[in-house]
């Protein structure tokens, strides 16, 4: 019981310090305030954490693991889809986590503030803003032109193309949560227009496979 108690307390502080974090950046939170916001003293944060330092690392690690369960990472990989409306699908549903999930919205906004600051963040918004998006949608986008999906170009060049307006409509929500349904609707007018331009039409996808099958 004691050890569950300590979890949770450890994870309290946690969660307020990711909200601060997220709110003031690093330098504009202050450990006395954030203790005092959930009823502790100072020194029972220290049971838990060294210093703010700790809690931040700690907080950036459980961001690495939380990012990769649910998007995926470059040794988990998402399936191939099967049909342009299979990625438009998972495109939803993971721009509609992303947009609407606390802890990635805020985790978010820390990355933003606090990248000109401190370089393990730097480094951390390049791979979850740019990066690591490319990384996991090249693959994605040679398996659908190896299953004459999607047109045959650079698959890390059509990953960029398809990745980087999605992530800035994306960060349009975080700057203005007013504007989320129209940005939602820019996203969904965004994969039409990709498949417009990249996607392999069923007549297309038929004559490939006819021309695969008279070599």
């Amino acid at each position: 019981m004691e050890g569950l108690m300590a979890k949770d307390t450890k994870e309290r502080i946690l969660a307020a310090a990711l909200e601060q974090f997220s709110q003031n950046g690093y330098a504009g939170t202050n450990i006395r305030e954030l203790t005092a916001s959930l009823g502790l003293v100072k020194s029972a944060m220290y049971k838990h954490f060294e210093s703010k330092e700790d809690i931040w690392n700690t907080l950036l690690d459980e961001m690495i693991v939380y990012y990769d369960e649910h998007f995926g990472s470059s040794d988990h990989l998402p399936p191939v889809p099967d049909t342009l409306e299979g990625l438009a699908e998972m495109t939803r549903q993971m721009v509609d986590f992303t947009v609407h999930d606390e802890k990635v919205v805020k985790t978010r906004k820390l990355l933003t503030i606090e990248q000109f600051r401190d370089e393990r963040v730097r480094s951390l918004a390049t791979k979850h803003f740019l990066t690591g998006l490319k990384e996991m949608f090249t693959p994605i986008f040679q398996g659908m032109m190896d299953k004459g999906l999607i047109r045959r170009e650079d698959p890390a060049m059509v990953a960029f193309a398809y990745t980087a307006p999605i992530s800035a409509l994306i960060h349009l929500c975080d700057r203005e949560p007013e504007k989320t349904e129209e940005a939602m609707a820019q996203v969904e007018a965004f994969i039409q227009h990709f498949f417009s331009t990249y996607g392999v039409m069923e007549n297309e996808q038929k004559s490939t496979c006819g021309n695969r099958y008279s070599e």
